[in-house]
């Protein structure tokens, strides 16, 4: 390992949707590996890093060089942890191991700085989605991951691109209001881990909320998706930024 002073920055980012078609999200991502993340001391990876993912078994360059370049940043120092999203949450210890990454589970709580922060990639705080909730339920359950990854690897990615399809006709039926948060998941969350931050992604709205828990004063923070410009949030012990980058 390469031995490098880092600084006192923690970076985290959701909902890229790194795919072989998206070649300008690719590289902002690689930029901002190369640029950003270097001086990092932790990069988290709150969900949807990829999108979709069919199965550690896929050895594709694509996945291949994503992997180099996480390995890359974690060898001269940064820790790089990630949290499964919605389209990736297939991804196993196998890849997380190639790309030098630490799985998370998909709630966790963090030290950040002398405070503690509720991580998550937000997709179990839309309970208003109803049909996404059950289908979310079934595809997390081990009978259901078993018998989908048992299929060949071919067949998985069609199945794959059929649901980005359904996915994508859902959605633009979808109230935005279904489609976002319901605000007592948050404050039960927050109670829950005792804490006033919670960071997450899924919702491709980039905010800070001020929000009520714990009978006191909170934020909520949420992640901007990438698919018109590079998002990550900053802290530092002296400030919380949310940032973007051109994609070019």
């Amino acid at each position: 390992m390469i031995n490098k002073t880092k600084s006192a920055i923690t970076y985290f980012i959701a909902d890229l949707h790194l795919c072989e078609n998206r070649p300008d999200i690719t590289a902002c991502f690689l930029r901002f590996l190369k640029d950003d993340a270097i001086e990092a001391e932790k990069l988290y990876i709150l969900g949807d890093l990829f999108e979709a993912w069919v199965g550690d078994d896929d050895d594709s360059p694509y996945l291949k060089t994503i992997a180099d370049a996480l390995t890359k940043l974690s060898q001269i120092g940064t820790k790089i942890y990630f949290i499964h999203g919605n389209r990736d949450f297939l991804l196993g210890k196998s890849y997380a191991k190639k790309a030098k990454m630490q799985l998370l589970p998909e709630i966790e709580t963090i030290e950040l700085y002398g405070q503690t922060v509720v991580i998550m990639h937000g997709d179990t705080l839309c309970t208003r989605d109803i049909n996404y909730q059950v289908f979310r339920k079934k595809s997390r359950s081990w009978w259901w991951q078993t018998a989908v990854k048992s299929l060949p690897l071919f067949i998985r990615k069609k199945m794959a691109a059929n649901y980005r399809k359904q996915s994508a006709a859902a959605t633009a039926v979808k109230s935005q209001e279904i489609m976002d948060v319901t605000e007592s998941e948050v404050v039960t969350c927050l109670e829950q881990y005792q804490s006033q931050l919670l960071i997450h992604g899924h919702t491709h709205r980039p905010a800070v909320h001020e929000i009520m828990a714990n009978g006191e004063n909170a934020q909520r923070i949420v992640l901007g998706d990438w698919y018109e410009q590079g998002a990550w949030l900053k802290v530092t012990p002296e400030s919380i930024e949310l940032l973007n980058h051109p994609l070019v």
